[in-house]
Parts: C-alpha cells; structure tokens; sequence
C-alpha cells in the first residue's frame, strides 16, 4: 500500500521512506507503485536535485513480499510494478544516494547498482536470493553488478546467493561509506547536502558520461524480466515457493 511508503522534500532532496517494519519492508505492488511515482515525478521537477532511499533502523527491505507477489503473479508472466520500478530506476537522471541500515534482499540489493552513492551501517547485508527460489538476477544486476564488483564476486553474490557484509559492500565497490548502526540516514543527508550544492548542469552531464545509457539498461532489465516469468512457472521455482511457505 502507499501508506508504507513516505515521500518528503526536504530542501532539494526527495526523500522516499520504507514504512512497513512488521514485515520487514517487504514489497508489495503498491509499495512499487509509490517508488516508482516518486521517482518519475521528480525527473521533470527542477527543484528536486537529488533523491534518497532509505528504510528505517534495523532493516532496509527484505526484497518481495512473496505472498503479495504470488497473489499478483497468478495468471499473469510476472508482476509489472516491480518492473516499472526498474524502468524507472533505469530512466532516472538523478543523483540517487541509498542509506542501508539491516538487511537488503532480492531487489533492496539489486537496486544499490543503479545508486549514485550508498552509506551503510555495519548492521547492513545484502543478498540475492534468486537462484534458490528457481529464478534469475533482476533489475539489470547480471550487467551492472560485474561492471561493478567483477564477475566472480557477482557470480558468488547473485548466483550462490552468498550475503554481502557492509565492508565487503565498500570493499567490492558498491557501497561508499560503512557508518555505526542508527548512523546511515544522518550521513546519506549530508551526502545529498553536498551534491545539491554542486553546479545542476554540470552534474547531469557528468553522471551521464559515468553510467550505462538507460537504452542498455532497459534491455538488459526486460530480457531479465522476460526469463524471471518463464522461471516463474519452472518446476525449480514452484518447489522453491512452495519450501519457503511450507517453513512459514
């Protein structure tokens, strides 16, 4: 629902806030629908210089609820708030600072490819486990994490599923700053301080120059997209499923 998503501008900055603790953050369609407007409608909005992510202390999001995700999947090749959500992250020319305070799963991991700048705490992890429940990388990750991280560091993190501590994040390049516990939105807010200060054209400019055109992006995404579906239906994927509501 929209509800446990918060939008706030404060000075330049867009500030979108994960508000749903009792279950982790888990995404629902609505949930993706929220981030998605908040970031579409900041592209055209030139007072917004800047836009920030984040969760509340102790956790950033537990990926999909996969509950909600099933419900919405049902007749259907896949879910397509998720995917207009990674249109969207692919399609944004604004500075995008995450601040990762506890666990970032599925698509909380993915997405930190597709920041600008990542401040985590030391609570923080990351993990992709996809290819346990009988699917595939999303999001662009099977092009942007190897552009970032290097191909067996990528393989381990989004194949193997192996978490990825804050320091290994900041070692392996995806995160800039490991703070203390509690400290990770603070930081993230000077950090958007700081680039809204910086000269708006210049900055547009540059950051294109640094990053993958969106066109690759969105191919990579819709093909991604396009296995994600096929997988839904795999046998691997429906024992998968069935394991993990089987355990809840």
């Amino acid at each position: 629902m929209r509800d446990h998503v918060t939008v706030t501008d404060e000075e330049s900055t867009r500030i979108v806030k994960l508000r749903r603790p009792e279950k982790k953050n888990a995404l629902t369609q609505g949930m993706y629908e929220a981030i998605s407007h908040a970031i579409d409608t900041a592209q055209n909005d030139p007072a917004i210089r800047c836009l920030m992510i984040t969760g509340a202390a102790g956790v950033f999001t537990a990926g999909n609820d996969l509950e909600d995700f099933q419900n919405a999947a049902a007749g259907a090749p896949r879910p397509v708030a998720a995917v207009k959500l990674m249109h969207a992250l692919a399609r944004n020319a604004k500075p995008l600072i995450a601040a990762v305070d506890g666990i970032a799963i599925g698509i909380g991991a993915t997405m930190m490819f597709h920041c600008d700048y990542v401040v985590a705490s030391t609570a923080a992890s990351f993990s992709t486990p996809f290819v346990h429940l009988g699917l595939v990388p999303e999001g662009a990750s099977s092009l942007l994490a190897p552009m970032t991280m290097g191909y067996q560091r990528a393989f381990a993190m989004l194949l193997m599923g192996r978490p990825v501590s804050a320091e290994e994040a900041e070692r392996a390049g995806f995160v800039n700053a490991v703070v203390p516990p509690g400290h990770a939105e603070v930081e993230a807010l000077k950090i958007a301080r700081e680039i809204c200060a910086l000269p708006a054209e210049a900055l547009a400019t540059s950051r294109k120059l640094l990053r993958p055109p969106p066109e690759d992006l969105l191919r990579r995404i819709d093909l991604e997209s396009h296995l994600f579906g096929e997988r839904l239906s795999s046998p691997e994927a429906v024992a998968a499923f069935a394991a993990f509501f089987a355990r809840k």
